[in-house]
Protein backbone atom coordinates (compact mmCIF):
# COMPACT_ATOMS: atom_id res chain seq x y z
CA UNK A 1 0.00 0.00 0.00
CA UNK A 2 2.87 2.30 0.77
CA UNK A 3 4.54 1.32 -2.74
CA UNK A 4 1.40 2.64 -4.29
CA UNK A 5 0.63 5.51 -2.58
CA UNK A 6 4.54 6.92 -3.05
CA UNK A 7 4.28 5.74 -6.64
CA UNK A 8 0.63 7.79 -7.29
CA UNK A 9 2.30 10.41 -5.94
CA UNK A 10 5.26 11.03 -8.13
CA UNK A 11 2.97 10.45 -10.67
CA UNK A 12 0.74 12.84 -9.54
CA UNK A 13 3.51 15.29 -8.54
CA UNK A 14 4.92 15.29 -11.90
CA UNK A 15 1.49 15.87 -13.89
CA UNK A 16 0.56 18.49 -11.63
CA UNK A 17 3.81 19.81 -11.68
CA UNK A 18 3.28 22.98 -8.67
CA UNK A 19 6.92 24.09 -9.67
CA UNK A 20 5.65 24.72 -12.99
CA UNK A 21 2.39 26.12 -12.22
CA UNK A 22 3.66 28.63 -9.32
CA UNK A 23 6.10 30.21 -12.22
CA UNK A 24 3.23 30.43 -14.53
CA UNK A 25 1.28 31.76 -12.07
CA UNK A 26 4.03 34.20 -10.14
CA UNK A 27 3.94 35.48 -14.30
CA UNK A 28 0.40 35.97 -14.59
CA UNK A 29 -0.54 37.32 -11.70
CA UNK A 30 2.06 39.77 -10.89
CA UNK A 31 -0.22 42.70 -11.89
CA UNK A 32 -2.64 41.72 -9.34
CA UNK A 33 -3.23 42.88 -5.88
CA UNK A 34 -2.54 40.44 -2.90
CA UNK A 35 -6.30 40.10 -2.17
CA UNK A 36 -6.87 39.15 -5.96
CA UNK A 37 -4.04 37.19 -6.31
CA UNK A 38 -5.03 35.18 -3.44
CA UNK A 39 -8.68 34.72 -4.68
CA UNK A 40 -7.00 33.47 -7.73
CA UNK A 41 -5.03 31.25 -6.16
CA UNK A 42 -7.97 29.32 -4.40
CA UNK A 43 -10.12 29.37 -7.54
CA UNK A 44 -7.70 27.96 -9.51
CA UNK A 45 -7.31 25.01 -7.05
CA UNK A 46 -11.22 24.65 -6.99
CA UNK A 47 -11.55 24.28 -10.56
CA UNK A 48 -8.30 21.50 -10.91
CA UNK A 49 -9.55 19.74 -7.81
CA UNK A 50 -13.54 19.45 -9.68
CA UNK A 51 -11.92 18.18 -13.00
CA UNK A 52 -9.34 15.80 -11.40
CA UNK A 53 -12.24 14.25 -9.24
CA UNK A 54 -14.51 14.34 -12.02
CA UNK A 55 -11.90 12.33 -14.27
CA UNK A 56 -11.56 10.28 -11.58
CA UNK A 57 -15.35 9.57 -10.82
CA UNK A 58 -16.43 9.72 -14.66
CA UNK A 59 -13.55 8.82 -16.97
CA UNK A 60 -13.79 5.17 -16.79
CA UNK A 61 -17.51 5.02 -17.16
CA UNK A 62 -16.70 7.59 -20.60
CA UNK A 63 -14.44 4.78 -21.64
CA UNK A 64 -16.66 1.77 -21.25
CA UNK A 65 -19.52 3.77 -22.82
CA UNK A 66 -17.43 4.62 -25.94
CA UNK A 67 -16.02 0.65 -26.12
CA UNK A 68 -12.49 1.76 -25.23
CA UNK A 69 -10.39 -0.37 -23.04
CA UNK A 70 -8.26 0.33 -20.42
CA UNK A 71 -5.80 -1.46 -21.62
CA UNK A 72 -5.60 0.66 -24.76
CA UNK A 73 -6.32 3.75 -22.66
CA UNK A 74 -3.29 2.67 -20.53
CA UNK A 75 -0.37 1.93 -23.52
CA UNK A 76 -1.72 5.55 -25.37
CA UNK A 77 -2.14 7.03 -22.20
CA UNK A 78 1.55 5.91 -20.87
CA UNK A 79 2.68 7.10 -24.42
CA UNK A 80 1.32 10.61 -24.04
CA UNK A 81 3.24 10.94 -20.30
CA UNK A 82 6.11 10.25 -21.88
CA UNK A 83 5.57 12.83 -24.94
CA UNK A 84 4.12 15.15 -21.91
CA UNK A 85 7.33 14.34 -19.89
CA UNK A 86 9.27 15.71 -22.83
CA UNK A 87 8.00 18.77 -23.28
CA UNK A 88 8.71 19.20 -19.88
CA UNK A 89 12.22 18.55 -19.90
CA UNK A 90 12.58 20.34 -23.40
CA UNK A 91 10.05 23.56 -22.72
CA UNK A 92 11.05 27.01 -23.82
CA UNK A 93 9.95 28.31 -20.36
CA UNK A 94 7.75 31.07 -22.27
CA UNK A 95 4.41 30.84 -20.77
CA UNK A 96 2.60 33.15 -23.55
CA UNK A 97 -0.61 33.45 -23.73
CA UNK A 98 -3.64 35.10 -25.49
CA UNK A 99 -5.84 35.64 -22.87
CA UNK A 100 -8.15 38.94 -23.27
CA UNK A 101 -7.89 41.02 -19.82
CA UNK A 102 -11.15 40.21 -19.18
CA UNK A 103 -10.26 36.63 -19.14
CA UNK A 104 -10.88 34.59 -16.07
CA UNK A 105 -7.24 33.36 -15.68
CA UNK A 106 -7.72 30.89 -13.05
CA UNK A 107 -9.88 28.85 -15.18
CA UNK A 108 -7.53 29.21 -18.76
CA UNK A 109 -4.73 28.33 -18.14
CA UNK A 110 -4.34 28.20 -14.32
CA UNK A 111 -6.73 25.35 -14.08
CA UNK A 112 -6.06 23.57 -17.23
CA UNK A 113 -4.16 23.23 -18.62
CA UNK A 114 -1.53 24.27 -16.37
CA UNK A 115 -2.54 22.41 -13.14
CA UNK A 116 -5.24 19.65 -14.32
CA UNK A 117 -2.91 19.06 -16.93
CA UNK A 118 -4.08 16.19 -19.68
CA UNK A 119 -1.20 14.42 -18.36
CA UNK A 120 -2.80 14.47 -14.85
CA UNK A 121 -6.42 13.84 -16.01
CA UNK A 122 -4.68 10.58 -17.93
CA UNK A 123 -2.95 9.56 -14.99
CA UNK A 124 -5.50 9.89 -12.68
CA UNK A 125 -7.89 7.62 -14.35
CA UNK A 126 -5.39 5.52 -14.98
CA UNK A 127 -4.01 4.80 -11.12
CA UNK A 128 -7.49 4.55 -10.01
CA UNK A 129 -8.48 1.52 -12.35
CA UNK A 130 -12.15 0.16 -11.42
CA UNK A 131 -10.91 -3.18 -12.45
CA UNK A 132 -7.72 -3.78 -10.65
CA UNK A 133 -8.00 -1.21 -7.43
CA UNK A 134 -10.43 -1.93 -4.71
CA UNK A 135 -12.74 1.23 -3.56
CA UNK A 136 -9.99 2.27 -0.60
CA UNK A 137 -7.26 2.16 -2.93
CA UNK A 138 -9.25 4.85 -5.16
CA UNK A 139 -10.64 6.85 -2.37
CA UNK A 140 -6.60 6.84 -0.91
CA UNK A 141 -5.58 7.93 -3.98
CA UNK A 142 -8.13 10.92 -4.68
CA UNK A 143 -7.06 11.89 -1.27
CA UNK A 144 -3.38 12.07 -2.52
CA UNK A 145 -4.24 14.18 -5.27
CA UNK A 146 -6.23 16.04 -2.98
CA UNK A 147 -3.26 16.45 -1.10
CA UNK A 148 -1.08 17.74 -4.25
CA UNK A 149 -3.65 19.79 -4.72
CA UNK A 150 -3.30 21.61 -1.23
CA UNK A 151 0.30 21.70 -1.53
CA UNK A 152 -0.17 23.92 -4.75
CA UNK A 153 -2.17 26.10 -2.82
CA UNK A 154 0.07 26.60 -0.37
CA UNK A 155 2.87 27.31 -3.34
CA UNK A 156 0.78 29.40 -4.99
CA UNK A 157 0.00 31.46 -2.04
CA UNK A 158 3.56 32.06 -1.69
CA UNK A 159 4.26 31.91 -5.35
CA UNK A 160 6.24 35.36 -5.07
CA UNK A 161 8.46 34.63 -2.30
CA UNK A 162 9.54 31.63 -4.25
CA UNK A 163 10.04 32.61 -7.23
CA UNK A 164 12.37 35.09 -5.46
CA UNK A 165 14.30 32.44 -3.36
CA UNK A 166 15.12 29.90 -6.26
CA UNK A 167 14.17 31.94 -9.20
CA UNK A 168 12.96 31.33 -12.93
CA UNK A 169 16.38 29.42 -13.44
CA UNK A 170 15.33 26.90 -10.53
CA UNK A 171 11.64 26.26 -11.14
CA UNK A 172 13.03 25.10 -14.78
CA UNK A 173 15.26 23.11 -13.35
CA UNK A 174 13.06 21.49 -11.10
CA UNK A 175 10.39 21.10 -13.92
CA UNK A 176 12.74 19.33 -15.64
CA UNK A 177 13.73 16.93 -13.57
CA UNK A 178 10.01 16.12 -12.89
CA UNK A 179 9.73 15.61 -16.40
CA UNK A 180 12.24 13.21 -16.62
CA UNK A 181 10.56 11.46 -13.58
CA UNK A 182 7.14 11.40 -15.64
CA UNK A 183 9.01 9.75 -18.66
CA UNK A 184 9.77 6.83 -16.41
CA UNK A 185 7.09 5.94 -15.34
CA UNK A 186 5.24 6.38 -18.17
CA UNK A 187 7.94 3.79 -19.42
CA UNK A 188 6.48 1.18 -16.50
CA UNK A 189 2.85 2.12 -17.70
CA UNK A 190 3.51 0.85 -21.27
CA UNK A 191 5.93 -2.12 -19.84
CA UNK A 192 2.63 -3.33 -17.23
CA UNK A 193 -0.01 -3.25 -19.92
CA UNK A 194 1.98 -5.01 -22.75
CA UNK A 195 3.26 -7.63 -19.83
CA UNK A 196 6.96 -6.49 -20.94
CA UNK A 197 7.81 -5.97 -17.10
CA UNK A 198 7.23 -9.36 -16.48
CA UNK A 199 9.91 -10.59 -19.29
CA UNK A 200 12.54 -7.76 -17.71
CA UNK A 201 12.26 -9.18 -14.40
CA UNK A 202 12.47 -13.15 -15.21
CA UNK A 203 15.84 -12.11 -17.53
CA UNK A 204 17.24 -10.05 -14.32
Amino acid sequence: MIDKILHDFLIIWATIDPIGTVALFAGLTATLTPQARRKTAFKTIFYAALILVGSILLGQLLLGAMGISLLSFQVSGGIILFLFGLMMIFSKDSPQTGAEPQHDISVFPLAIPATASPGAILAVILITDNHVYTFEQQLITTLNMLAILGITLVLLLFSGAIIRVIGIGGASLLTRLMGMILAALSVEFIMEALGIEKWVSTVS
